[in-house]
């Protein structure tokens, strides 16, 4: 009882809060309790000095047993009782005595109740600290058993650890302390956290104070107003070294001097204004001088103007509906017309953050840096006037326009027509086996000849003195004489027949085909020479004097696909010793001794004179159909089964000058008018279509080209529609021949 008593006259006796002395009264009768008070203070803090003196070895030697301790720390407290009494102590030494009784109050208390280790708890660093090496990374010692030494010299081994994963795992699950448990390197022990710690350690990683009674929000004391007070915040008197100039700046200064003297320091430039212009933002201001002198200026791209959509209050009709709002969602972002969605708010302090502003302004940044550096030179052009000026079709005339007749008579495809140099008779061959004969004025079919085959193509010889047509059937080419003219013109043709080689009984069997005259019933139809060749005939084609027929077999098996046949020598030869594509078809050159082959891709122009290739036209088609000449001989157009029409001009480039596609379908045929400006094409899809090609004697003038009408009348048959077209000779008509078994006449 007697040791509880002095701390309850401690708690009677504590300051008041207002810091009110107590009175002497109370001062006079607590005197005797307060001198036991201060036997058991001092008592306390000899414990603690030699706790102390044993802490400091306490993590290397053992320090005895406590009773040892007490026993030592009583005898003192006896000395020092004998020592207080014979000291008077004064009422305020009294009072500071009694300002320490209340802090150690507690702690008396619970040495008294509990009597516990008051060193336990304890986390001082000289305590913990087991290792003397320091304060070094402990990785040096990663690879040595010990991790120090103590004062004896004695290495201090490292603890066991020989737990592995398994252990590890079972102390996770089975420690409810293993979450707050943490590994010390430097004494290679495990720590447990204190409640305090954890705390601490969550309140450093939200990035809070350490301390929780720190206020971070206090206000702060503003010492320095606006007010000019009347005495200034520090009233210190100026010191000497103010007054004086520096030694320490005089030895700078007398340096600096020496250097600049002996050319070792170089005094700094001064400073232009127009160094700062060397880097300067491109797209800050468009006014600098730099940037609008610089000859390339680019202005920068200005960003959109919002509009009432994005308004914190738009109207009605810009906010989304739900089905509006579903295909937003759906639609991909790239091709979405708004980034966002349209919203209502009541006042503008409602409007949330607007979540893209960031991707917005980097998209911003990258549009300003990644800006093409190249000027672009906008024209406010009409885009009619791009399109070349043509001349209206009423300038270009005459051309045909209209269907005058149709010539009937043939039951099946008339693949080939003709026209005779007067321009007065047609003849057609057709696949009945007939070759027909009709005046061109009256339509009327004035000769029927039955050949025995369909005809795949016939052409009247284009010498006026002669009247003579070739026609290709099967492998036979045959020499017919119509006998449609005046007699002096049948006599010549008749004489050109009648004359015999004296060598061909000779060379009959060196030559590719074999020549024979007709007899008989044939001789009265008007046949009088018969051409055998070895492969089927696709075409003929008469050289312009009238004296030379070329045949075409296509055939990737034989080199001989093109012969060449004399009507006055009948000898017949193998220009091409070797093939160079499949052909398609031949013409011979009106002015010059050339001579063309069309094969699939490309037309070879042959000198014949000098024997060799002199020009290679490349045609952008897959495969040709047809070819014509110009009259003026410095033109070819081509046509195509993949529905184009091209147009060379030999003078200009090995390539199309122009290329056409106005047919829908392949193109079967081509073909030039000997006087007029006119060329036609016929097509499968039924069309024939007249272009005005008007050629100039200027070599740097390119020719005019332009589509004038398109004719119609063909019915397509079997998928086939317009299969040859020619011009009248001294006419601006166009005959054309078609699927359906009839030649129509358009003038």
């Amino acid at each position: 009882m007697a040791d509880t008593l002095p701390s309850e006259n401690m708690r009677e006796e504590k300051p008041t809060e207002n810091g009110q002395k107590k009175t002497n009264k109370t001062k006079r009768v607590a005197e005797d309790d307060d001198q036991d008070e201060i036997f058991q203070l001092k008592e306390s803090v000899e414990d603690d000095e030699s706790d102390s003196e044993s802490s400091v070895y306490s993590g290397l030697e053992d320090s005895g047993s406590d009773s040892d301790s007490e026993v030592e720390g009583l005898d003192e407290v006896q000395l020092d009782e004998v020592q207080l009494d014979e000291v008077n102590l004064d009422e305020v030494k009294l009072d500071e005595v009694k300002l320490d009784e209340v802090q150690l109050e507690d702690n008396l208390t619970n040495d008294n109740v509990n009597k516990k280790d008051e060193y336990e708890q304890d986390s001082s660093d000289e305590e913990d600290i087991r290792n003397t090496v320091g304060n070094i990374p402990m990785e040096w010692y990663k690879d040595f058993p010990h991790i120090g030494y103590n004062l004896d010299g004695h290495k201090i081994l490292k603890p066991i650890r020989n737990k592995d994963e398994l252990d590890e795992f079972l102390d996770k699950m089975d420690n409810p302390d293993y979450w707050r448990t943490v590994h010390d390197k430097q004494t290679a022990t495990d720590v447990v956290l204190t409640d305090e710690q954890v705390a601490l350690v969550k309140r450093l990683q939200r990035g809070q104070f350490g301390d929780v009674n720190f206020d971070e929000y206090q206000p702060s004391v503003d010492f320095f107003t606006k007010d000019v007070m009347l005495h200034p915040v520090t009233n210190r008197p100026a010191d000497k070294r103010s007054f004086i100039p520096s030694l320490t700046e005089k030895a700078t200064v007398s340096k600096m001097v020496n250097a600049i003297k002996m050319g070792w320091l170089k005094p700094c430039r001064p400073r232009d204004d127009d160094d700062k212009g060397r880097f300067y933002d491109l797209w800050g201001n468009e006014d600098s001088s730099q940037v609008a002198n610089h000859r390339m200026h680019l202005p920068a791209p200005k960003t959109p103007l919002p509009g009432h959509q994005e308004s914190y209050n738009p109207p009605p009709e810009y906010l989304f509906t739900d089905e509006e709002k579903a295909l937003w969602e759906q639609q991909d972002p790239s091709d979405r017309k708004l980034p966002f969605v349209p919203a209502k708010y009541g006042a503008l302090r409602h409007v949330p953050a607007y979540p893209r502003f960031i991707h917005e302004r980097f998209e911003r940044c990258l549009d300003l840096y990644l800006c093409p550096r190249q000027r672009k030179m906008r024209v406010n052009v009409d885009p009619e006037d791009l399109i070349p000026k043509l001349p209206k079709p009423k300038d270009l005339q005459p051309f045909p326009t209209i269907q005058s007749l149709v010539y009937r008579g043939h039951g099946g495809l008339v693949r080939s027509i003709s026209i005779s140099p007067s321009g007065q008779w047609l003849a057609s061959g057709s696949d009945d086996g007939s070759v027909r004969f009709w005046e061109v004025n009256s339509s009327r079919c004035v000769k029927v000849v039955q050949v025995g085959g369909a005809v795949k193509s016939l052409s009247w010889n284009p010498n006026p003195t002669l009247c003579l047509l070739a026609v290709a059937l099967d492998t036979l080419v045959l020499i017919l004489m119509p006998s449609l003219a005046d007699r002096q013109i049948i006599r010549n043709s008749e004489q050109l027949l009648a004359t015999r080689p004296e060598a061909q009984s000779a060379q009959s069997a060196e030559v590719p085909a074999q020549w024979s005259d007709a007899e008989g019933d044939e001789h009265q139809q008007g046949f009088r020479v018969k051409i055998k060749h070895p492969k089927e005939i696709r075409q003929v084609a008469w050289h312009a004097k009238g004296d030379y027929l070329a045949s075409v077999m296509p055939d990737n098996s034989s080199h001989q696909q093109v012969l060449v046949h004399q009507l006055s020598t009948r000898r017949s030869q193998n220009p091409f010793r070797r093939n160079k594509g499949l052909v398609q078809c031949v013409s011979f050159h009106p002015l010059r001794p050339y001579f063309l082959v069309a094969t699939q891709r490309y037309i070879r122009i042959y000198n014949l004179v000098k024997q060799e290739m002199t020009k290679k036209l490349q045609a952008n088609s897959k495969w040709i159909s047809s070819m014509a000449i110009h009259p003026g001989g410095d033109n070819i157009i081509c046509g195509s089964y993949d529905c184009r029409l091209n147009w060379f001009d030999l003078d200009l480039s090995t390539k199309p000058y122009k290329m056409l596609r106005h047919h829908k379908k392949a193109v079967r045929a081509v073909a030039y008018h000997r006087h007029y400006p006119l060329f036609a094409s016929a097509s499968d899809d039924g069309t024939v279509i007249v272009c005005h090609g008007t050629v100039y004697n200027d070599l740097l003038q390119n020719p005019l080209i332009v589509p004038v009408k398109l004719l119609r009348g063909h019915v397509i048959t079997r998928e086939l529609g317009v299969l040859d077209v020619t011009f009248h000779p001294t006419q601006p008509w166009v005959f054309s021949s078609g699927a359906d078994g009839t030649i129509r006449l358009f003038t």
